[in-house]
């Protein structure tokens, strides 16, 4: 097996943003709080504990009660639910969307990541309880993102329709998808296991949100880790004077794009809307408009004075839900959390909301990246071996791949530098006799060197060709290779289901994954399955 280790940094696969976040470049120092290290914790500890309000506990606890009452919650479970009501518990949190079936792997090192960030802020800080919470994106309204899963290559879609919160959308219409992907994973006792868990989340669960706690708590419940589903309305009465102050000042649009400005030689993550609120029904989950004094209903005949909506939301605050810029707000409002873990995309559009939070009078959490990994097989890290391939082979561009492997392998050099530089040599002493006659001669023999070095540069790449074909067969077996742990060209991670790999290692996949991540390393995990 290939002995280097990648850096996030150095994959390849993350944006300039976050290769300085990590690098602690110091013009994003004004955009995060503290950094994600162990001793910087202490600090956020007691900023949290000076400005959370405790009065919210009682709440926070009641409702996750009452959301975990239909399903088998474990010992570690109940008491991290129960330790939330004491002053000296703190969260760190992960969130993501309800994709069927967890979508693509890196929904399973996410939550591995705050499962293991809490064990590490324990052993470091005993006089204080970590719980890891999984935060349900369940007001999500963008169905087409979520439909689906890959297994094996292969894409398993959930043909039905859904407007409103996805949260809310009944599962009718998945036994007609499970009988297709049950075919699809055999009759081993692995596949079993997968198919019992489907159908115990899918198919036995009314909507979606509910469908996908059980499935989290399936498989991560033995952690105690917490599912929280904040489409809620007691959750979100407490947050009213924060909605409030959206609704008549909107604050946040301004504040985020002043941050945005600071982040204009970067590829922006979020634009903030002048509010950022929607108004959510069980079909409808529309942008709130504010024009002529009136606040609209994006796409519908929905509209309200002032007075009205201000009413509506003393009434029913679980009538507005936050978008992508609110949302964070409300997170850290409603928990006493120290530290987000998200994707390099969602720590990008935190990057932008620190301002907000300063004005809004809210702790900003500390941003640490989830662990990124490749699972690989014993078998495929012995073909690595034998095609001498390293670990950053591996992760680089297929193109630039196959281009640095056949000139490795090449019996001769493929490269035409020397007689390029040759090339050079020559008409710089051709420019020095053209520097004696007229401007016509200088400009024929820069024209001779353009042409000559594009001849060059041509025979150059045909010979790469040719020694490609010759080189096929070995070439074929490392594109092979990197295809298989690469799908698409693109990071496993973001492309293969877990259940891909729970069918070959079972009920040992999680704890082995679990048992290798530590999250505050900036290392890209390579797992080796047996």
């Amino acid at each position: 097996m290939p002995t280097d280790c990648i850096s996030y940094q150095n994959s390849g696969y993350f944006s300039s943003l976050i290769n300085d976040y990590l690098n602690e470049n110091n013009n994003l120092d004004s955009l995060y709080h503290r950094f994600p290290k162990l001793e910087n914790f202490e600090s956020q500890i007691l900023e949290k504990q000076n400005n959370y309000d405790n009065t919210i506990r009682p709440t926070l606890v009641s409702t996750l009660q009452k959301q975990y009452s239909a399903i088998s919650t474990s010992v570690l479970t109940k008491q991290n639910i129960e330790a939330l009501a004491l002053p000296n518990t703190f969260t760190v949190t992960t969130g993501h969307q309800l994709n069927l079936f967890s979508g693509p792997l890196y929904f399973l090192y996410k939550i591995i990541s705050t499962i293991n960030l809490t064990t590490e802020l324990k052993a470091k800080y005993p006089s204080h309880n970590f719980v890891p919470i999984y935060w349900m994106a369940t007001e999500d309204h963008d169905f087409e993102e979520i439909n689906y899963f890959n297994f094996k290559g292969k894409k398993f879609r959930w043909n039905t329709q859904s407007t409103g919160p996805v949260g809310r959308l009944t599962t009718k219409g998945l036994e007609d998808f499970f009988e297709v992907y049950a075919l699809e994973i055999g009759s081993s006792t692995n596949s079993e296991t997968i198919k019992k868990l489907f159908q115990e989340s899918y198919l036995k669960h009314d909507n979606l949100a509910d469908a996908t706690r059980h499935l989290a708590n399936a498989l991560f419940g033995a952690t105690g880790l917490v599912i929280l589903d904040a489409d809620n309305s007691d959750l979100k009465r407490t947050f009213i004077p924060f909605v409030k102050e959206e609704l008549l000042h909107q604050s946040s649009h301004n504040l985020v794009l002043e941050t945005a400005e600071k982040l204009k030689d970067y590829t922006i993550q979020v634009n903030p809307r002048e509010i950022n609120l929607f108004y959510i029904e069980d079909a409808l989950r529309e942008r709130i408009i504010l024009e002529n004094g009136k606040y609209k209903v994006n796409h519908t005949k929905i509209k309200f004075s002032e007075s009205e909506i201000l009413a509506l939301l003393e009434s029913h605050p679980e009538k507005f839900s936050p978008n992508v810029i609110m949302r964070p707000l409300y997170q850290e409002v409603i928990l006493p959390n120290l530290c987000y873990i998200g994707g390099g995309g969602e720590i990008a559009y935190w990057l932008e909301l620190k301002s907000f939070f300063a004005a809004a009078k809210v702790t900003f959490p500390i941003l640490l990246l989830r662990n990124s990994v490749l699972l690989t097989t014993e078998k495929q890290a012995k073909k690595a071996d034998k095609l001498g391939l390293s670990w950053k082979d591996l992760f680089s561009k297929q193109a630039e791949l196959l281009n640095n492997k056949t000139r490795q392998l090449s019996e001769f050099p493929i490269d035409l530098l020397p007689m390029k530089e040759q090339l050079q040599k020559q008409f710089e002493s051709l420019y020095e006799i053209a520097n004696h006659t007229d401007k016509a001669f200088i400009g024929a023999v820069k024209a001779q060197e353009v042409r000559q070095t594009k001849g060059l540069e041509n025979l150059e790449k045909r010979l790469l060709k040719a020694q490609k074909r010759k080189l096929s067969d070995v070439l074929q077996r490392i594109t092979d290779l990197q295809n298989d742990l690469f799908p698409n060209e693109s990071l496993q991670e973001r492309q293969a289901n877990f259940s891909e790999f729970y069918l070959e290692n079972g009920e040992h996949l999680i704890p082995m994954i679990i048992n290798q991540l530590r999250p505050l390393e900036q290392n890209f995990d390579i797992i080796l399955l047996p």
